[in-house]
């Protein structure tokens, strides 16, 4: 072909080499680039996908609302990015807890009934009534809890947190972690195995609550309270540079721990030291619930603050995804749970075996671990294609949602940039991204346990429903 032609009389001349910009539908750049020729792909998306009503609630919070909102936002990062919480003790629940009573549960997620719980949250409850003396067998538990003579409440309303579908009875032990006046708690990690916490209810996970009840609990309250207070975040960073996430794994967080605490555990000459140590050296995630008491705690300063438009609570029960939002009483923004999306499983297991996405350990994103730490941790990226590559691109979408990258928190493999922190439910409802979350999956139906793990992402219309009801309370 002739690299002029007439059109209307005038002289046209076709380039001799093409060069494409594409806005939107990644399609049509993958078309271009297949035909040999330079692209470079924008990629857009319609705001709110489109919706009149909430396009129009994002131009007011971003419009004659936004300098309100972006000094509220200013003060929530600052408290996200410099609340130094310390572990300080470890203590007994119903001693410990704000209002848990001698008959109380706490579970994982937004409030739910009794008749709404998933099969995994169900066992791990009937195996903690057991565990606390109150039944005998599982059917007595289940009778027991229907008949509402044990009150089910999510742990988030206690300034407390619970990790995958763990259920804390009042003679737990837990993590005290805090600072100033502002204290949260989370229950000793159970570890690995036939746990209450992976959907078990056999006799060997109550078991394992007794034991940590009788056992591990007064070792590390002994083993603490002779070492004093334990800065969590400033063993996280250092984890971050081991590989860890800090959600999916803890290991190098775990052992730096185990350092610090070494000569205070040995001090103890605990009858039980050995299985003691047996117990937390297989224990990979041993960390998690340290580190979720202390993000639950920074979480919680930041709650304080109105006006703002970034998330503070982001929790899953098996059967609703919730986020909570800055300012005074226990709102949650819900929509169903949803499956974990990007997930590996063990052999014989797949969706079809599959729980939807539980536990609290999803705070962790809401403060710049886990998702937002991807990127540096390499047992994460097998998750999310393979790929080192394929582990930055989820730190990138959260970089897109967020509002500042920590000053604590970095990543080694992208020179030390700080993670994504404070996820605003402007940017996730404009751009349509929605937080990644590390996490575990379990067994929906037989109480086998983990069956695998992942990176769930939360659903779209929880943050919708939190835009409009913020554009509402600003008039």
């Amino acid at each position: 072909m002739d690299d002029q032609s007439t059109f209307g009389g005038s002289e046209a001349r076709v380039p001799p080499e093409v060069r494409v910009v594409n806005v939107g539908l990644d399609l049509l750049a993958e078309s271009v680039r297949q035909q040999g020729h330079d692209v470079v792909n924008i990629d857009w998306r319609i705001p709110a996908a489109g919706d009149a009503e909430v396009i129009g609630a994002l131009a007011r919070l971003m419009g004659r609302h936004a300098q309100r909102i972006s000094e509220a936002n200013a003060e929530v990062f600052r408290r996200l990015d410099s609340a130094s919480p310390m572990l300080t003790e470890v203590a007994t629940a119903i001693d410990a807890v704000p209002d848990m009573s001698d008959r109380t549960i706490l579970h994982p997620g937004p409030p739910l009934d009794w008749a709404e719980f998933c099969d995994p949250l169900r066992r791990s409850v009937r195996a903690t009534v057991i565990a606390e003396g109150w039944a005998a067998t599982l059917e007595e538990a289940e009778a027991l809890v229907a008949s509402g003579q044990v009150a089910l409440e999510p742990a988030n309303h206690h300034a407390a947190v619970a990790p995958m579908a763990t259920a804390i009875g009042p003679s737990a032990p837990v993590f005290v972690v805090g600072f100033d006046d502002r204290v949260a708690y989370s229950s000793i990690n159970q570890g690995p195995g036939t746990t209450a916490w992976f959907g078990v209810d056999k006799p060997e996970a109550v078991e394992r609550l007794r034991w940590l009840a009788d056992v591990a609990g007064p070792i590390l309250a002994k083993t603490i309270a002779s070492s004093g207070p334990i800065d969590v975040f400033a063993i996280a960073a250092q984890g971050l540079h081991m590989g860890d996430d800090l959600h999916m794994r803890t290991q190098a967080t775990g052992n730096l721990l185990l350092r610090h605490l070494f000569a205070d555990l040995v001090d103890t000459r605990a009858d039980q030291l050995g299985a003691f140590a047996r117990y937390w050296s297989a224990n990979h995630l041993f960390f998690l619930n340290i580190v979720m008491a202390a993000a639950k705690a920074t979480t919680s300063w930041a709650a304080e603050v109105p006006d703002s438009s970034v998330v503070v609570a982001m929790a899953r029960n098996g059967t609703t995804y919730g986020i909570q939002m800055p300012g005074p009483g226990d709102q949650w923004y819900m929509a169903p749970a949803p499956p974990v999306q990007h997930a590996m499983y063990y052999a014989g297991f797949g969706p079809e075996t599959s729980a939807p996405d539980i536990g609290d350990s999803a705070v962790l994103e809401l403060i710049g671990l886990g998702g937002p730490a991807a990127a540096g941790a390499a047992a994460v990226a097998a998750f999310v294609g393979g790929t080192m590559a394929d582990a930055r691109a989820v730190t990138e979408q959260m970089a897109h949602i967020s509002i500042g990258r920590s000053s604590r928190f970095t990543i080694p493999t992208l020179d030390y940039v700080g993670t994504p922190v404070g996820v605003d439910i402007r940017k996730v409802v404009e751009l349509q991204i929605t937080p990644s979350v590390n996490t575990g999956i379990l067994h929906r139906s037989d109480g086998s346990g983990q069956v695998g793990a992942g990176v769930a992402v939360a659903p779209i219309e929880l943050f919708t429903e939190a835009v409009l009801a913020l554009d509402a309370n600003l008039g």
